[in-house]
């Protein structure tokens, strides 16, 4: 026995240096940790980084194979390279002797259960792997990638007790990189949030609201930076951006009082720091049916302005067109509705969500706009009217 371990222990030690050699980095196995560890696809440079994946769980293995700036490379799967962020990232001391090369693990049974709020799904596996998800349209999807995954999985059981999941299946799309598709019963995603439990990989699919009115839901509106944060500045009243997307924020949360709508949730209600982690997180505790967040842009040139609206998850792009659309009848040039943003509030799967940049401080005319007091009142209704659109569209 001693001499097979010590041939064992020979052979991991030379895929280690050969590893190192290949790479010119000596790789190691990891662990994810800290707030809402992210993905991304590579070494961006503008001012909202590089795109991002999306974030992981903590304590989610990972092979580290290369470092870049403040980043690490990571190998998800045999052919699927991306950087996560250092601070991200603690050595796992238990997999020291562990071999470098990946194996897939194997899956085990899918189950779909509901209960009285949500809809659930547990993907059996006995590791904490990296994973990515998005959404679907036409049908609507929730995809999940599971990396360094081959199937085991011989059934699915799905109870009667689900309400939005349609359908799960999966298929083997690479040979360690397992797909999971959850069709949903509505056109609308209405979010859904992933994490790991002792057993595996846990999806929670939230429902789309048995009465679509407004006044019986939730809504949360984020007034954009704050404290410490000042955001942009007008160039002729030098108004911080942090000050007047609060006193929009304010004449929001009071028309929608006015309207009827009770449950309103404010990320900030003065000129407070709240980092944009913390928001996402006290916003993911909070489980809004919507998030509103405001800002004001800006440009290098005084020429821009405009409104415009912004996703990430193509499954809430809906809510930000009747938002825009509502938005150009105060007459503002359109900038557009801008997909795939990487700013982080429009990270979260688990609501659905719109940033809006009301218009430009660096243009003189939106600036005299913002400034006015009458028209923080007419964003608060056509973003309202916005939202009613947007529930009017959906199919019952």
């Amino acid at each position: 026995m001693n001499y097979v371990r010590a041939i064992v222990c020979i052979a991991i030690f030379f895929v280690q240096s050969v590893a190192a050699q290949t790479s010119g980095y000596p790789s190691f196995w990891a662990r994810t940790a800290g707030k809402l560890p992210t993905l991304a696809y590579g070494l961006g440079e503008d001012r909202l980084g590089g795109a991002k994946m999306g974030y992981l769980d903590t304590n989610v293995l990972l092979k580290v194979v290369d470092t870049a700036k403040s980043m690490f490379q990571v190998q998800l799967s045999k052919n699927r390279f991306e950087y996560i962020d250092k601070s991200f990232i603690v050595v796992d001391t238990n997999a020291l002797d562990k071999p470098l090369t990946l194996f897939p693990y194997t899956s085990n049974s899918i189950i779909a259960k509901g209960d009285s709020l949500f809809d659930y799904v547990s993907i059996r596996l006995p590791e904490k792997l990296p994973y990515a998800s998005w959404m679907d349209i036409n049908p609507s999807k929730i995809n999940i990638d599971i990396y360094g995954v081959a199937s085991n999985t011989n059934w699915i059981t799905q109870l009667s007790s689900l309400q939005e999941v349609k359908n799960v299946y999966y298929h083997q799309v690479d040979d360690d990189i397992l797909r999971v598709t959850i069709e949903l019963q509505h056109k609308q995603h209405w979010g859904y949030s992933l994490h790991y439990s002792s057993k595996g990989l846990e999806l929670t699919v939230r429902r789309q609201p048995q009465d679509l009115d407004l006044t019986k839901m939730v809504i949360a509106i984020d007034a954009g930076h704050g404290g410490s944060n000042v955001g942009a500045d007008g160039i002729c009243t030098k108004v911080q951006e942090k000050n007047a997307t609060l006193l929009f924020a304010k004449a929001l949360e009071q028309h929608l009082h006015d309207a009827g709508i009770e449950n309103v949730l404010m990320t900030r209600n003065a000129d407070t720091s709240f980092d944009n982690k913390d928001r996402i997180l006290w916003l993911q505790d909070q489980l809004p049916h919507v998030v509103i967040s405001l800002h004001l842009n800006s440009s290098g040139s005084p020429l821009i302005n405009g409104t415009s609206t912004y996703y990430k998850h193509i499954g809430f792009r809906p809510l930000t067109q009747t938002i825009l659309a509502r938005m150009l009848e105060l007459g503002l040039n359109e900038f557009g509705n801008v997909g795939s943003f990487n700013f982080a509030l429009s990270q979260p799967t688990e609501f659905p969500s719109c940033l809006v940049e009301i218009a430009f401080l660096s243009n003189l005319d939106d600036e005299q706009r913002i400034i006015s007091p009458e028209f923080h009142k007419d964003v608060a209704k056509k973003i309202h009217a916005g939202l009613q659109d947007w529930i009017r569209r959906m199919d019952r």
